[in-house]
């Protein structure tokens, strides 16, 4: 009788740079070069708005606008805030700031109050690009805003206007847009290079603030080309995304991997599960990508027999809803679903092969030319045993292809690089063929709707209400697949003060971006704590939603395209 033969480990070996790597790795090289080569090709496509842009034209107006800031007083390695839905002036405004040295600050549309105040302080941005409906939770935080030389408002022009006066009134300079875009600015653009930071993507904070991810321009470009390797982009292909701009799923997993690969970005101004199917028959998209439930959101319309009238070949799905795989690509003929596992601070590490057969659940393979990775016991750091459900640590094994901190925070960084491998405090757990499996959070990060949520950032809001003396948010789980969360609080209230639950949401609706509003609230008289007076949220969990929980139901998507429909 032989011996019994062990199973080869497997890896994602598919992966081979657009490009050498090294200091071309820059959003203004890549540009640079698609102009140059592609020129007349068409770039991006804003269906709704009816524009179009060649790989030339973007380059002309993101240069023009790369003269600007740099004309407002900008410096190599400022921060431009940028705070915009989707449109072609985020795009410009992205690029632009690349092409002059500036870093671009994301910031997600539905932010206000101390949510907006802690981005704005930590950043401390030169230059600020944002939509005119939004100048009024600037202005609620003027104190906090002073950093901000100039203002860009995009928008309605009688919008525009009255949004640059307000500020102007109170001491900021404002100007629309269209003075950034269209000014003829002179002077020489300056040299960007793969180690210059490129952006500061803000990722949820689990027991305290969200972090800002420092993203070099080197980060973002393998980010972007894994992308391209995963969905096997050409320029042939066209890459349709929904999702709002200020996520990496639409700006470094869509609009960036389509100008690597010199194919046309169709941007849609948000997801509909209703006209999905529409916008990638009428764009003529071949790619496109998934996040959180969208899947099955798409998955849950009126079957029609035209489903698979299309050209789409592939779905970047994170996570992919595995129960329902095979009939969603019989259905809408789709060639290929692709996955991984990976996070804002670290690109890829893990990813599924091109029309690999999978184990179900499987998140994909190790990029072994491109990181290590472990899974350890969170608290000694010891790598755990094959099966056994570990958190994953990172590391590169090239320079500046991966976070390089969180800005203005020193202790977060220093302990999440602990030991020399950044801990993503997710548990994974990998079988005996080297396939890895997404677990549970290890963290008390919450996600709903595709949103990343802050429980902590979630308890300061609602603290400041004069009632409440104490609370803890955990999540609870979601009826969609996919590893959704509605958001669950535990509250006490301050001696003799009463608070009814609808009091509470009518609260957190000016506090709170509407996917953070809880949907369940649960009065408690006493909250369970360690000894050191640390909230014990595994035993809220285990409370989770009964007969004295509050619940206001499902609450639908309220992204609103810019017409307001």
């Amino acid at each position: 009788m032989g011996e019994e033969t062990k199973p080869q480990t497997k890896f994602y070996e598919e992966y081979s740079p657009s490009s050498p790597y090294g200091e071309d790795w820059n959003v203004a090289t890549v540009l640079q070069t698609q102009a140059r080569n592609n020129g007349e090709n068409i770039y991006l496509t804003v269906p709704w708005a009816d524009e179009e842009y060649t790989f030339g034209e973007t380059l002309d107006i993101a240069e023009t606008v790369a003269l600007s800031m740099l004309s407002a007083g900008a410096l190599h390695g400022d921060r431009v805030l940028i705070m915009l839905p989707n449109c072609s002036e985020y795009i410009f405004s992205w690029l632009g700031s690349a092409l002059a040295g500036l870093a671009e600050v994301p910031i997600n549309t539905a932010y206000k109050g101390a949510f907006l105040r802690h981005q704005v302080l930590t950043t401390l941005p030169s230059l600020a690009v944002v939509e005119s409906e939004f100048v009024s939770r600037f202005i609620e935080i003027r104190d906090d805003i002073e950093s901000i030389k100039r203002f860009y408002i995009t928008g309605k022009s009688e919008s525009v206007a009255t949004a640059c006066q307000q500020l102007q009134e109170l001491g900021f300079d404002a100007t629309a847009w269209g003075s950034l875009s269209e000014q003829t600015a002179a002077g020489d653009l300056p040299e960007v290079n793969a180690r210059d930071l490129g952006s500061i993507f803000f990722t949820s904070g689990t027991t305290g603030l969200s972090k800002g991810v420092m993203m070099p321009h080197a980060h973002m470009y393998l980010f972007a080309d894994e992308c391209v390797s995963l969905t096997r982009l050409t320029d042939q292909d066209v890459y349709m995304s929904v999702g709002p701009l200020f996520h990496g799923n639409s700006q470094f997993l869509a609009a960036y991997p389509a100008l690597i690969a010199g194919c046309k970005y169709v941007l849609h101004e948000r997801f509909s599960a209703s006209e999905w199917i529409n916008q990638i028959r009428d764009s003529g998209a071949t790619v496109t990508n998934f996040v959180g439930v969208m899947m099955e959101f798409v998955w849950q319309q009126i079957e029609q027999e035209t489903d698979s009238h299309n050209d789409l070949r592939c779905v970047f799905a994170a996570p992919t809803a595995s129960s329902i795989l095979d009939n969603f690509k019989d259905r809408f003929g789709v060639e290929a679903f692709v996955e991984v596992f990976g996070l804002t601070e670290t690109c890829m590490p893990i990813l599924t092969p091109y029309g690999a057969e999978r184990p179900p659940g499987a998140a994909g393979l190790l990029n072994r030319d491109w990181f290590d990775i472990r899974l350890v016991d969170s608290k000694t750091d010891l790598e755990v045993p094959i099966g056994q459900i570990g958190e994953l640590v990172v590391r590169p094994k090239f320079p500046w292809t991966t976070c390089q901190g969180y800005f203005g925070m020193p202790e977060k960084t220093s302990e999440a690089f602990r030991n020399l491998w950044f801990h993503t405090g997710d548990g994974l757990k990998r079988d005996q063929d080297g396939w890895y499996y997404f677990v549970d959070r290890l963290k008390d990060a919450i996600r709903r709707r595709g949103e990343n949520i802050s429980s902590f950032e979630v308890e300061q809001a609602l603290l400041s209400h004069p009632s409440i003396g104490e609370i803890a948010a955990i999540g609870v789980d979601a009826d969609q697949e996919a590893g959704e969360d509605e958001v669950m609080v535990f509250v006490i209230l301050e001696d003799e003060m009463t608070l009814t639950a609808e009091q509470l949401w009518d609260y957190a609706n000016s506090q709170l971006p509407y996917f953070a509003v809880p949907r369940y609230v649960h009065f408690i008289s006493e909250l369970p704590k360690t000894p050191s007076e640390k909230v014990r949220k595994i035993e809220l969990r285990e409370i989770g939603v009964n007969e004295s929980t509050h619940d206001r139901g499902p609450q639908p998507s309220r992204r609103k395209n810019r017409k307001g429909s």
